[in-house]
């Protein structure tokens, strides 16, 4: 058996992981928040805005963790086109799970649909990720450990939704952010204790990339998105403040909105 090393650079791939589920978790929130007040267009446009949030911040908290993961007598790659499938999941299932809260009539009804789906589309995502590992050796895993994250990711999304519906204020939606990021690294790590590696030592060359080559840039590019679109909406204004502005400069306009 490999020795499996989780964090080959310290803490920092765990801690800047976890910084990235928080972020993602903070803006999906926020932009949630800002949907359930919009109607039309407009909610859709927030809906879109917060699932991409969600999913990147999940995606990118997966695989720079992933830049800590390390077996001893081996080296790692990655196959590309399973790398990208993966973040298309995540992306995909969190859509999915969003607009279905955000559309919902049936409240309790839409919470259990969309939390069962984007957690089981979270778990998918963390696999997929898995399953595009290349190294000399046979990757298995422990069924107890992988069933234990997957639960572990549907309750997450589906705390993470409730919280979308019910929480308004900052404080909140902060908290709700640190814990969502804590539920979404622990069913990464559980899903990491649940990997068996039997390494076969081999000079051959593995295909695909190494995680500098192609996750890191990838993980930079997302997570400067991450914080770009934070930035643009703690800077947005609200639907209230809109309204009172544009009520305030043009009568005439504000009462025909």
């Amino acid at each position: 058996m490999g020795h499996l090393d989780h964090a080959t650079f310290g803490w920092l791939t765990p801690v800047l992981s976890y910084a990235m589920a928080c972020t993602g978790a903070a803006l999906g929130l926020r932009c949630t928040v800002r949907a359930l007040a919009a109607t039309g267009t407009s909610r859709r446009n927030w809906l879109v805005t917060a699932a991409s949030a969600i999913g990147t911040g999940i995606w990118t908290m997966h695989f720079v963790a992933m830049l800590g993961f390390g077996v001893s007598g081996t080296e790692i790659r990655y196959d590309v086109p399973l790398t990208v499938l993966s973040l298309i999941v995540a992306m995909t299932v969190v859509c999915a799970g969003v607009f279905a809260v955000g559309y919902g009539k049936d409240r309790p009804r839409a919470l259990l649909l969309g939390g069962l789906t984007t957690g089981l589309g979270v778990a998918s995502m963390h696999y997929l990720g898995m399953a595009a590992v290349r190294l000399h050796g046979r990757v298995t895993y422990d069924p107890a450990l992988v069933a234990l994250s997957v639960v572990i990711a549907v309750v997450a999304a589906t705390a993470a939704l409730w919280a979308a519906l019910n929480i308004r204020s900052p404080a909140a939606v902060t908290v709700a952010s640190l814990v969502m990021g804590a539920a979404v690294s622990s069913m990464h790590y559980t899903g990491m204790l649940a990997v068996r590696v039997r390494v076969t030592p081999s000079g051959d060359l593995l295909p695909g990339a190494t995680a500098m080559q192609f996750i890191f840039p990838l993980a930079v590019g997302l997570g400067s998105y991450l914080f770009l679109t934070s930035a643009f909406v703690a800077l947005s204004p609200t639907a209230g403040e809109r309204e009172a502005s544009a009520s305030a400069q043009r009568p005439a306009e504000g009462a025909t909105r």
